[in-house]
Order: structure tokens, then C-alpha cells, then sequence
């Protein structure tokens, strides 16, 4: 029997055209590409023979250039655009991030001004993937059918979102967005051994990330991640820049010390292969002067920054409850990481040699691979990658306190839901806002999204039932959804907040959580006996409104009357003590009148009253 080749209109006409998957390290400094190739990961070049692509975008009135740096007035470049995906004004205005350019915005999104455009992190992003997409279809001659892209292990919801969002505007089929410290423990085929603790020491030219993996038979579990995002490469760079000019004494334009910090880039690669670099200073323009700069000048220079990233592991140690002594892999990641002393830093520290056997630019572009293959079904082997959040997820409740569903550091994918009622009687609505931290007030935390409940049953304060679920998908994506269990409406939000952040903002808040547990416990306390007070003045005043006149006589209104008063001057008291007082007193007061309306209601029923009356 004949087989025919049946193509949909629209589609390529060539039956053997080819599908690829693929692996993308989308880095701060450089991105790479790599993809399983007869059965082995192979990283791609550029038409320079390099694997880096440089992630730098540059835009000319006319066009768009990606890979390029251009120092001109005719041109706008952005470089370690990655550090601002996924964040709002604030971040931009707090950070210490060059923008080329003018840039606007709110509480939501950042928008450079590029010309007559306004352009978003995303879509500056979106051109690096672009870029490489394009690339890698010309090489390869084929399309890409589905990728993996790495990010950060720090990366949180809304970091993740706009990676995904960036990745769409450029055409590309996102399979899953990888932790990078767990694509470098796939690509060392550590997945291979049955139990093992492994430590990712990420150094890159822009970023320090440390991460703690847990390996247990065939399933990666992340177990705590930190870093610095402002740590990397280019500050050792910067740091060769002043040694230099201080040797001197001397004081650069912009543009000679622009040339001396690329030409510093070279003497820090020169002395991880020799001990003594002569220093040609007639490359920034001053001759006949003589310099020269050895390794352990440069070791002294870098040593305080090579201890804070071992601080850093030391604090990431503790927050997974281990001790060095427990680590039984260390892998270095990030091309700083070739730097000897780094090496001898970390190898001293751990006590144990770490591995380097891998290109330590390649190793999360392969890892991603390695991920891309499976997930495409072309390879035999399993793996379960299970990463956690960084920072507690939850919902505001009444006083403006923050309730977790999702603690910190929960695996995922995972959901968790709690069951919500109302505040006042005949209440139809009801607002949630979900928030992100780890402190008890929400002025505290950080907003991700907000949404109204509506067509609620109109009760009596506290008969309703909403359950509300959060999902959060094995990309580390939220969603929220809402059920009045009475009439099984739901409401459902995907949480796309258009900021996000970085892994120096959660340790500050992870730190603040702890340094201020003492004034948020009793700022939670003082607001939840406040929620309390209001919710006894709303029951009392509704009640006397039905029938107080009919089953108190004057003085015992009164009474009432009176407490309730001093109830509501305490309420603006700021005193816990005080209030929850007050509550008891009118509620000791009422007493009589509870006990009568109850017996009131039960002689109505009891006579035949529709219980519905009642609500």
C-alpha cells in the first residue's frame, strides 16, 4: 500500500524537514546553546568558532543587533538585561544598574525608552532568544520543536513568568524552565548515583549563585539556594581597573577606562595560566610606562569578595541543616570559576577536590540538554527534578495580616488550599490579594496579584465557605482559584505579576523576618484582637438592630451601649491588653441579651418560622 505525505496548509512541504530540541543557558553575561547530537551533548558555535554568545542587544534606529557592543550616539546597547527581567521602577531606581537609555514606569513594569519605542526587559530579552534561535536553525537547518531554558535558582514567580513570556515573543516552545544548579548536576551525570549531596558553586561574570541539591535515587530535590546577583566576573575586572589607575596615580575618561576594563579582562584570564603578567599600558594610550601585575597581586585584590561567596555558602549550609562535612559532590559552574584561587578557596573550605572536568561555561547549557532530550522522549532516562520556592506565598486577610498557604522552600510542583468565610452579614464580595514574604503584615510583603470573588450568598457573617487553592506548577508558576462551596462558583486568577525578586531582596527578607519576629508577632497579635473587637461591634449592632428595643428594657441597653463605646475608643488604642478587655467586657454585658434572643429564636422555629428568616 501506498503511503501518502499529507502536510497542513501553512506548514513546510518537506517531509524531512527536522525537529530539534534543545537546551539554552540564558546568561547574564554570555548565552549558550546545546543540544544531544548521536547520543552525546554538543554545544553550538557562533560564526566566530566561540559557544558564547554574548547576551548584549543593540538597537540602531533601523535595526536591531544582538551580540554587539556599540559605544556610539547612533546606537542604544543593554547589557545584563537579565538582571532586571521580571522587575518594577522600584527595582530599577534601587539598583545599581546602568540603563543606556531613559526609562518609565510604576509599580508594574518597567519601559525603556529606545528611540520612538518603549521597549520591556522582556522584549529586550526576547531578542537575545531570537537571536539564538535563529542561529541555531541555520546551523542545525532544521527547527527547534521544544527547548529548555535555565534560570536561577533564586528566580521567583514572576522572574520565571516573563523568562516564559520572553521565550514566546521569540517564537520558542518552552518544555520546562530549569534551576541552573541542577542542569550542571544532570550534565556531570550525577543523576546516575543512587543517594548524594551536591553543592553548585555558580561564579559567572555577573552573578555568584550557591545551591544545595539533594539526590536520591534517580529524584533531584533542591534543598536551599542563595547568592548575590551584583558578584561576579566583572567586579574582579573592576578591581584591576583601580589597582591599576591607584599604581599610577592617574585619573581615566570614561573611554580609556572603558578600554583599560576590557583590556583588564585579559590580564585576569592571562594569570590563570601564568604568574606574571607584564602590563602593556600604551593600549590606553600612556607610553614608556612600565607595570607589572602577579597572581598574587591579583589574589590579594579579589580575596574579600572570594570570602563573601563562602559566607554565603556557609549561610546556605545552614539553612539546608548540613555541614561541609556532608557535601559529597561540589561542582563549579560560570567561567570565573577557572580562576585558581577560586578553585583553591572552595577546594580548602570543603575540604574535597571539586569537579572541573566539564567546560565551566558549558555545564548548564549541557545539563539543559540532557533535560531537552528527555523530555522529548528520545531518551531512555528518567528524571524527577524537584525545586522549591524561595519565599512564602499566601493571601491578606482582615487587619492586613498575611496568612501562608505555601511555606518557603516547599517542593514543587505542589497546591495547598484553606477554607476563608465572611466578615459582615449579607456580605456578596469578598477581595483576595496575594502576597509574597515572610513577614506577619502585608505592608511588609510584596503584592503579586489581586482579584474580587463576586455572587457570594448573601449570610450571616461567618455561614459562607470560600476554599482557596494555590497551584504551583513544576516551572514554579502560581495559580489561585476560588470556590464558594455553596454554589461551587469558581474564580481563578494566573498570578502574572510584572515584577519580581532578586536573590539579595529575598535574603534581606528572609533576614528582616527574623530580625523583626519579635515586633510582628506582636503586631499581628494587636491587629488580630482589632479584627476581633470589629467583628463583635458588627455582630452587636446588627443583632440590636432586629430586636434589642423589644428584649432589653433602657438600662440594660444602656449597658450595652456603653461597652460597646469603650470597645471602639480602644480599638484606636494600640493596646492588645486594652482591647481584648474591652471585647470580654461587652461580651459579659450582653450575656443576658444573647441568652434571650436565643431563646426568642428557638420559641420562632419551634412555631413554625421559616429558618431562613434568620440568615
Amino acid at each position: 500500500m501506498a503511503l501518502l505525505q499529507i502536510s497542513e496548509p501553512g506548514k513546510s512541504q518537506d517531509p524531512h524537514q527536522k525537529k530539534y530540541y534543545v537546551g539554552i543557558d540564558l546568561g547574564t553575561t554570555n548565552s549558550l546553546v546545546a543540544l544531544i547530537s548521536n547520543g552525546f551533548p554538543r554545544v553550538l558555535k557562533n560564526k566566530e568558532g566561540s559557544e558564547l554568545f554574548p547576551s548584549i542587544v543593540s538597537y540602531k534606529k533601523d535595526s536591531v543587533i544582538v551580540g554587539e557592543y556599540f559605544n556610539d550616539s547612533a546606537s542604544i546597547t543593554f547589557s545584563s538585561i537579565k538582571r532586571m527581567i521580571g522587575k518594577n521602577i522600584k527595582d530599577l531606581n534601587s539598583s545599581d544598574f546602568y540603563s543606556p537609555c531613559e526609562f518609565i514606569g510604576d509599580d508594574s513594569i518597567v519601559k525603556f525608552k529606545v528611540f520612538k519605542n518603549l521597549l520591556t526587559p522582556i522584549e529586550i530579552s526576547s531578542e537575545i532568544l531570537k537571536h539564538l534561535k535563529n542561529i541555531t536553525e541555520q546551523t542545525l537547518m532544521g527547527d527547534i520543536e521544544g527547548c529548555v531554558i535555565t534560570v536561577p535558582a533564586y528566580f521567583d514567580d514572576a522572574q520565571r513568568q516573563a523568562t516564559k513570556d520572553a521565550a514566546s515573543l521569540s517564537g520558542l516552545k518552552v518544555l520546562r524552565l530549569l534551576n541552573e544548579p541542577t542542569a550542571a548536576a544532570i550534565a556531570y551525570g550525577l543523576a546516575s548515583k543512587k543517594i548524594s549531596k551536591i553543592m553548585v558553586y555558580d561564579l559567572g561574570g555577573g552573578t555568584f549563585d550557591i545551591s544545595i541539591l539533594d539526590l536520591n535515587d534517580g529524584v533531584f530535590k533542591v534543598l536551599s539556594t542563595g547568592g548575590d546577583s551584583s558578584l561576579g566576573g566583572d567586579d574582579f575586572d573592576y578591581l584591576i581597573v583601580d589597582y591599576i589607575q591607584s599604581k599610577l596615580d592617574i585619573e581615566l575618561d570614561s573611554e580609556k577606562k572603558y578600554i583599560l576594563y576590557l583590556y583588564a579582562k585579559k590580564i585576569k584570564v592571562a594569570l590563570s595560566e601564568t604568574e606574571i603578567v607584564d602590563i602593556e599600558l600604551e593600549k590606553i594610550g600612556l607610553e614608556n610606562t612600565k607595570l607589572t601585575f602577579s597572581r598574587d597581586d591579583f589574589n590579594l585584590l579579589i580575596n574579600d569578595l572570594v570570602q563573601k561567596t563562602l559566607k554565603i555558602s556557609s549561610e546556605v549550609l545552614l539553612d539546608a541543616n548540613l555541614s561541609v562535612n556532608d557535601i559529597n559532590e561540589i561542582i563549579l559552574v560560570g567561567g570565573s570559576t577557572r580562576t585558581p584561587f577560586i578553585k583553591y578557596s572552595v577546594k580548602n573550605f570543603f575540604n574535597k577536590e571539586p569537579l572541573s572536568d566539564i567546560n565551566p561555561d558549558n555545564v548548564v547549557a549541557i545539563g539543559a540538554s540532557i533535560q531537552a532530550d528527555i523530555l522529548s522522549g528520545s531518551s531512555k532516562e528518567e528524571l524527577l527534578l524537584l525545586d522549591v520556592i524561595p519565599l512564602s506565598l499566601g493571601v491578606e486577610t482582615m487587619g492586613e495580616l498575611v496568612e501562608v498557604i505555601i511555606p518557603r522552600n516547599s517542593t514543587i510542583p505542589t497546591s495547598s488550599s484553606k477554607e476563608y468565610t465572611t466578615f459582615k452579614d449579607g456580605q456578596t464580595a469578598m477581595s483576595i490579594h496575594v502576597i509574597q514574604g515572610e513577614r506577619d503584615l502585608v505592608s511588609d510583603c510584596r503584592s503579586l496579584a489581586k482579584f474580587i470573588i463576586k455572587d457570594i450568598p448573601p449570610m450571616l457573617a461567618g455561614a459562607a465557605r470560600i476554599k482557596l487553592e494555590f497551584q504551583i506548577d513544576a516551572d514554579g508558576i502560581l495559580s489561585v482559584s476560588a470556590t464558594e462551596t455553596t454554589t461551587n462558583k469558581v474564580t481563578s486568577i494566573e498570578v502574572k505579576p510584572s515584577y519580581g525578586i532578586n536573590d539579595s531582596q529575598i535574603e534581606k527578607m528572609l533576614k528582616d523576618s527574623f530580625d523583626n519576629a519579635h515586633t510582628d508577632i506582636k503586631s499581628r497579635h494587636l491587629n488580630e484582637a482589632i479584627v476581633e473587637g470589629k467583628r463583635v461591634i458588627l455582630s452587636i449592632n446588627s443583632a440590636l438592630k432586629i430586636d434589642g428595643s423589644d428584649l432589653l428594657n433602657e438600662k440594660e441597653l444602656k449597658y450595652i451601649y456603653k461597652a460597646r463605646d469603650e470597645l471602639e475608643e480602644m480599638l484606636n488604642s494600640g493596646e492588645k491588653e486594652s482591647i481584648i478587655d474591652a471585647v470580654k467586657n461587652l461580651e459579659k454585658v450582653s450575656e443576658t441579651y444573647v441568652s434571650r434572643r436565643m431563646n426568642s429564636n428557638i420559641q420562632k422555629i419551634m412555631k413554625g418560622t421559616d429558618i431562613k428568616e434568620f440568615n
